[in-house]
């Protein structure tokens, strides 16, 4: 976009320095960087609005020629439809029952699990 190289830069300081004071100065830059960021700011919305507009034209293109597409197919002959003989129905499979809902009463007291029953070491298997 510009191109500044040192040299400019230090003059334009340089100046800058000299016609301000060193009291102004980086009041001055600050209020200069301020633009500059509100500036640049400025340029991406815009670039990001032009962006939407054009992607919305390609949308709004796309959709009209899809329109005339199926507005061409509507126009031809409709063929009466194929009879196809039907699959033998698959058997229901039964569904896993839902765990509880975490708030639920029954989540919240569960039933106690049952005890083993104990274990006779004497018998041996």
């Amino acid at each position: 976009m510009l191109d500044f190289g040192f040299s400019e830069l230090l003059l334009t300081s340089a100046i800058a320095l000299v016609v301000l004071g060193p009291e102004r100065l980086p009041k001055v830059a600050r209020q200069v960087g301020n633009w500059m960021g509100r500036a640049r700011l400025m340029a991406r919305q815009l670039s990001e609005q032009l962006e939407r507009e054009v992607n919305a034209e390609e949308l709004l293109r796309q959709q009209l020629d899809l329109k005339k597409h199926l507005d061409l197919q509507l126009d031809k002959p409709v063929l009466p439809p194929a009879v196809i003989p039907e699959a033998p129905a698959a058997p229901a499979v039964p569904k896993a029952p839902r765990p509880p809902h975490p708030n639920s009463p029954a989540a919240m007291h569960p039933e106690a699990p049952p005890t083993p029953a104990p274990v006779d070491p004497t018998q041996s298997t």
